[in-house]
């Protein structure tokens, strides 16, 4: 019931994404309840308690609208885009193991690394440059890719590794990178060249990153791998299927932004349009398409059934956060922020302020951009447009790394099988580092330059 629930509402919801029929708002709204409704029954843990705060809170906040009872229906589309994404994912997943790229990735990070400290970077560069081109999927397949190598250590130091190494470099990844639409929002919105930008992001990147391998240095300095003995035969088996990894990502991201040109729906959305037929094509041109399929199908039937978590807690935040946009009740924060801005110092602790906390209450860094821009719009002359856009890009970014509703957190989480209130913990110090980090150089900058 919760495959055939859940494929149905993401198959509408790409539908309409072409179509914008009413009729079909309605019907992809009356199976999002439907799969809200069962998911409610198999969720488990937090993912079921913050589920049911979120639906409580929309409900209140729906009735509070004044709104017709029907028009309910059209308010869970908010987090569609992301469970579609965690609908085919599973397929990619496949043609990681057909392709045995996972292996030999695994083997790529632990060649001639002895000590935890040294995989610790490793991993965390090429999760780095591996977010470029592949943005979200590449935690998992580095994910899966890391296992072997971190099986002497306990379960929770393991999960530890993975959220401190992956998140903090795919979020550090994100504030440079030109295709990321939080940071072409902020350039547009601050009306600063990207190029004058460019220079200052990728030195708080490198700075932070360094921050992040010094202290991992301090974690694991007592632990050591096993070095693995390997010949140079196997060492260059590996050394081209990382070539032909590298091959099968950069075609697929030139497709993605090629069908992202063309629908203008935006990259997540291309993604989730292009990895089933890509990932069948890629298979067949490597020769495995039979065992591809044979390994796909089940493995996607047995993950789509485990998404109540996901499915019960998103389709309720989505309908929290449209509830919440259409109240209005954000609209205190307008004055706040232009009383701020006769300090930028002030302005810019009150911009981190507002994205950690409503990286916590369920909204999305993109809405919460959405509403910090319209709150902004007045104090807009009154400010230094470089400094204000790189804060804005470090404290839009920095709930990548431990925010319970991200998408990457909550696919890391999908692959750990833990809470990511869990991860939020192990991660937000460090987020606010990061956005001190950028607050403290974008000062310095507003007091030397304008």
């Amino acid at each position: 019931m919760r495959l055939v629930l859940y494929t149905l509402l993401i198959l509408l919801y790409i539908i309409n994404q072409f179509l914008f029929q009413p009729t079909l708002d309605y019907a992809t709204g009356v199976i999002a309840v439907l799969a809200l409704g069962i998911s409610a029954v198999y969720a488990r843990g937090l993912y079921r308690v913050s589920g049911f705060v979120f639906l409580l809170l929309g409900l209140l906040l729906f009735f509070w609208n004044g709104l017709v009872w029907h028009s309910i229906f059209l308010h869970f589309q908010t987090m569609l885009g992301l469970l579609s994404f965690f609908l085919v994912l599973p397929f990619i997943h496949s043609l990681i193991r057909v392709g045995r790229y996972d292996k030999n990735l695994s083997q790529f990070l632990q060649d001639r690394v002895t000590a935890m400290p040294a995989l610790y970077k490793r991993s965390s560069l090429v999760c780095h440059f591996l977010g470029i081109f592949l943005n979200i999927a590449a935690i998992p397949l580095l994910t899966r890719s890391l296992e072997p190598s971190l099986q002497m250590l306990p379960k929770r130091d393991t999960d530890k590794f993975f959220s401190n190494s992956l998140l903090r470099s795919y979020a550090l990844c994100l504030m440079w990178s030109p295709m990321e639409v939080l940071v072409s929002l902020t350039v547009d919105f601050t009306q600063t060249p990207y190029y004058w930008l460019l220079p200052i992001i990728v030195f708080n990147v490198l700075a932070v990153l360094l921050i992040d391998w010094a202290l991992s240095g301090f974690r694991y300095k007592n632990i050591s791998i096993p070095l693995a003995k390997e010949s140079r035969s196997k060492s260059a088996h590996v050394s081209k299927k990382m070539l032909h990894l590298l091959g099968m990502l950069l075609v697929f991201v030139l497709l993605v932004s090629l069908v992202q040109h063309i629908v203008e729906r935006g990259f997540l959305f291309s993604v989730v349009l292009l990895l089933i037929p890509f990932s069948f094509l890629w298979a067949a041109a490597s020769r495995k398409a039979k065992s591809y399929l044979a390994l796909a199908a089940p493995y996607w039937k047995q993950r789509t059934n485990g998404l109540a978590d996901f499915f019960f807690m998103f389709l309720s935040a989505g309908l929290f956060v449209d509830m919440l946009s259409l109240s209005g009740l954000l609209s205190f924060l307008e004055p706040v922020f232009l009383a701020a801005a006769q300090t930028p110092f002030v302005l810019y602790l009150l911009i981190a302020g507002y994205f950690l906390l409503t990286s916590f209450i369920g909204l999305h860094s993109l809405v919460s951009l959405t509403f910090l821009l319209q709150f902004l719009l007045p104090v807009l002359p009154e400010v230094a447009g470089m400094p204000l856009a790189i804060v804005i890009i470090t404290c839009a970014l920095s709930p990548v790394m431990y925010s319970p509703f991200n998408l990457s957190v909550s696919m890391l989480t999908s692959e750990l099988r833990i809470s990511p209130y869990r991860i939020a913990g192990w991660n937000v110090g460090f987020a606010i580092l990061c956005m001190l980090f950028g607050i403290l150089v974008s000062a310095l900058l507003e007091q030397t330059i304008y």
